[in-house]
This record gives C-alpha cells, sequence and structure tokens, in this order.
C-alpha cells in the first residue's frame, strides 16, 4: 500500500529522484509543456479562484499572476538547453595542460512554501525553476487562499506525479510536519517571523534555503520629479493587490518643497483609477482576512487623513488611504503596512532621509523618483536592497532577464529567469587533467629550484 504521508511522500520523491530521470533535458522540457499546457487550460479556474480567494480582477490576475508565469514558462524553455550546458572556466597556468569547467545538478527534492497575496505566482513561479533544474518538488501552498489551492492541486496532479511533483495543502500543522522532514533545497516566501523558523529547522540538515520575505519599502519623491507620474505610479504600485505585496510602496518620503503637491496629486490618482468611491469598485480587491482588515484599521486611528479612511467589513474592503504629517515613531512606520494605507512623510537633507530610511531593515524594495543624476547616485550608493525603480514602482520584478530576492532582514536568495535556474542547482566546478605531461613541481621532495618555480607560477 501506498504511503500517503508527508514523510512517506518525501522518501517517494527521493526514491524517484535517484533513478536520474528528471536531470534529462528531454524529461525537464516535456515537464514544462504539460505545465504550459495544463496551466493554459485552468486560466480561466485560476482567475476564479483568485476572485474568491481575493477579489482580484480578471485583468489585475493576468497581469500581476498568470501572465508573468506564462513568461517565465517561455523564458526558460528558450534558454534550458544553453543552461544546462557545461560552462568552461578558465585554468590556471600552474594547471596545465588541464581544462576546466563547471556542471550545473539539481539539488535533488525540494520544497516551496508560498504566500497567500499572489498565490498563482508565487508558487507556480518557483515551480517552474525548480522543475527545469532537475528537482523533484513538494509544493505547499497557503491555507489562506483556499479557492486557488485547490485548482493548482487538481490541475499538478493531473500532470505529474506525487513522486515527482505534490501539493501538500493544510495549515500550521501541515508546515510543521513538513519543516520536520529533510530537504535537499527549501524556498520559502512569506513573513519574517517564519522566514526565522523555516531557517532555524534548515539549519538541523545543513539545508540551503532562499528566503522572499519583505519590510518597509521607502518610495522617495524628490522636488525634480515629474510629479503627475510619480503619482500615477505609486498609487498603481500601492493599490495593486490592496497593498498586499512584498514590493509595494510601504511609505514616502517626499521633499519638503513638493509635499503638499503630491498629497493632492496621489488623492487625484485614485479617483482616477477607482472613482469617487472605490468601495463601490467591482475591481478593487480585499484584504484576505478579518485579522488583516482589522490590523491595517488599526494603522489608520488617529492619523490625519489626505483621503480614503473608510471600509466594508461584510466584505472585507479598506478604501485606499494617504496619510499625511506621519512621523517615524507613529504605529503605522512600526510594522509592514502590507494593505492600501500609504504614509507621507517629509524630507529637506539628504542626511536627513539617510537618517531616516536606515533605521529600518534593509527593504525588499526601493523607489526613487528625481531627474538629478547625483541624487540617483548617492541614492544607489547609499542604500542597501533587494531591487527597485528609479521613476516607476513594482516593474522590476516583472522580467526573466533580472534575479528577484531580498538582502539583510528583507530575505536572501534570488529567482526568476537564469537566477532562478541556478537557486535549484548546484554548480559543480571540475578540473580535468591530462596524465601526460605530469610535470613534477607539486610532488616532494621540496628544493629551493621547485620552490622558485612554484612562486612564479603561484603569485
Amino acid at each position: 500500500m501506498e504511503d500517503r504521508s508527508i514523510e512517506g511522500l518525501v522518501c517517494a520523491q527521493r526514491n524517484y529522484f535517484a533513478e536520474g530521470v528528471t536531470k534529462k533535458y528531454s524529461f525537464r522540457m516535456a515537464a514544462l509543456e504539460r505545465l504550459e499546457e495544463a496551466f493554459l487550460e485552468a486560466e480561466d479556474a485560476l482567475k476564479a479562484a483568485l476572485r474568491k480567494d481575493l477579489h482580484k480582477s480578471a485583468s489585475e490576475s493576468y497581469l500581476a499572476e498568470i501572465g508573468m508565469v506564462r513568461e517565465e514558462i517561455s523564458f526558460v524553455k528558450r534558454h534550458l538547453r544553453s543552461w544546462m550546458r557545461k560552462q568552461r572556466r578558465p585554468t590556471p597556468i600552474a594547471q596545465f595542460p588541464a581544462k576546466s569547467f563547471t556542471v550545473a545538478e539539481p539539488y535533488g527534492v525540494t520544497l516551496i512554501m508560498a504566500p497567500w497575496n499572489y498565490p498563482v505566482l508565487l508558487c507556480l513561479g518557483p515551480l517552474v525553476d525548480a522543475v527545469a533544474a532537475g528537482n523533484c518538488v513538494v509544493l505547499k501552498p497557503s491555507a489562506y487562499a483556499p479557492a486557488v489551492s485547490a485548482v493548482l492541486r487538481e490541475m499538478l496532479g493531473r500532470i505529474y506525479p506525487d513522486k515527482y511533483v505534490a501539493v501538500i495543502e493544510g495549515g500550521r500543522d501541515a508546515n510543521e510536519q513538513l519543516l520536520e522532514q529533510r530537504f535537499d533545497y527549501i524556498f520559502f516566501t512569506g513573513g519574517v517571523t517564519v522566514g526565522r523558523l523555516v531557517l532555524e529547522k534548515a539549519a538541523r540538515y545543513i539545508t540551503p534555503v532562499t528566503l522572499e520575505l519583505g519590510g518597509k519599502s521607502p518610495c522617495i519623491v524628490d522636488k525634480t520629479a515629474d510629479l503627475s507620474t510619480a503619482a500615477r505610479r505609486i498609487i498603481f504600485g500601492k493599490l495593486l493587490n490592496c497593498g498586499q505585496t512584498c514590493v509595494a510602496p510601504d511609505y514616502v518620503m517626499a521633499h519638503e518643497e513638493i509635499r503638499e503637491e503630491l498629497c493632492l496629486l496621489l488623492q487625484k490618482e485614485i479617483k482616477k483609477m477607482l472613482g469617487e468611491e472605490p468601495l463601490k469598485n467591482a475591481d478593487y480587491p480585499r484584504m484576505i482576512n478579518e485579522k488583516h482588515f482589522d490590523r491595517v484599521l488599526g494603522l489608520i486611528q488617529g492619523q490625519r487623513l489626505v483621503t480614503g479612511g473608510g471600509s466594508r467589513r461584510e466584505t472585507l474592503q479598506i478604501e485606499p488611504t494617504v496619510l499625511d504629517g506621519v512621523q517615524m515613531s507613529d504605529a503605522v512606520m512600526q510594522e509592514e503596512i502590507f494593505g492600501p494605507v500609504l504614509p507621507v512623510l517629509t524630507w529637506g537633507s539628504r542626511e536627513e532621509l539617510r537618517s531616516m530610511i536606515l533605521q529600518y531593515e534593509k527593504p525588499l524594495a526601493f523607489y526613487l523618483f528625481c531627474k538629478d543624476r547625483k541624487l540617483k547616485e548617492w541614492a544607489l550608493e547609499t542604500f542597501s536592497f533587494g531591487g527597485g525603480c528609479i521613476n516607476d514602482t513594482i516593474v522590476h520584478l516583472a522580467t526573466s532577464h533580472m534575479p528577484f530576492g531580498g538582502v539583510g532582514g528583507s530575505g536572501m536568495g534570488g529567482y526568476h529567469g537564469k537566477a532562478g535556474f541556478e537557486t535549484f542547482s548546484h554548480r559543480k566546478s571540475i578540473v580535468q587533467q591530462k596524465n601526460f605531461p605530469d610535470i613534477p613541481l607539486r610532488y616532494q621532495p621540496y628544493s629551493k629550484v621547485r620552490d622558485r618555480l612554484i612562486r612564479m607560477f603561484l603569485k
């Protein structure tokens, strides 16, 4: 009888990986093609599930999730053969006449733990990279997005056997059971608290880990910026998925000379995008659950509103809210907001800006709106962050050509495209030596002549 326990599943995947079939190029490509076909067939079901879980519109679902997964699959398929080839490396003259190269090999049995805020993208994006790299995968969607989780379980269960790719549903108990198993690689996207737990559990087996976390991502607006464009792009980035985006601009640092004008423009852009009454807009997403709904409402209390502040409990929706006069000591500045609330703070000098932003952990994202070349160079040299944009928000993650990931408190490791393939691969370094000539310099007995010759080659 087949063992359906989590421990039995991991054991079955380990045995299957040991057969070596997942390492072949033909197998990997066939797996990606099956995924691509099944994903296209499931598009409507996934859109409906995203609507049910997060009240996302069909357009936003495709723009921010489905379309990005399709692009990742297409990109990986185009480049997989070249990524799998041996990569020649220079050989030191001291190793003459050898040749050197690296080979990418899959880790083995991998665990992907995904969050609820982008439940399609953040499940299937890493899965594409893990499959391309030749691994077996245990995929754990979030229990907070049950409709999407059910569609993914059915879709993946139809095209892959559990011994190759398996979907494990459930809540905290399932997470705890999974983290008790020995995996060859763990890829986690979520909050800092659980990220620490994942790292702690992985340390027991010295399992390599990628952590995609979050943090308070700043958005600096200089007096030289095109304010209308800045306001439009800030609101787009902030309101995507109702602010429940790990790279959303968490707060705005507006130069003191343009703060008031920027606040008015932010208010104008909200109305232009969502209408006078955003809560009546059929395409406006909602908070994932009542706990987060209440948490975000609590951050608004006692603040000075530029616009918004209203809510509707029965639909778990909160109006897009801009706060002015915010202080660094306020509650809204003590945690990642993860909702449709945008505090606006003021800066006057670079030193003041530097001091305020460096109070926080290194953020996952960083945004700067300006036309001042020296300010751009200063900001890029001064602040450490996962990735970001100049004169835009969010879009830096929407590419398979660059890695996406955090640094410090916002995570470790990166993925997308080739970076994702490398994340789920171990790259072996190999020196292939010839039997003749066998240069005797390295062998004993040593002598002063040999020492001089060795120093000629190794310096």
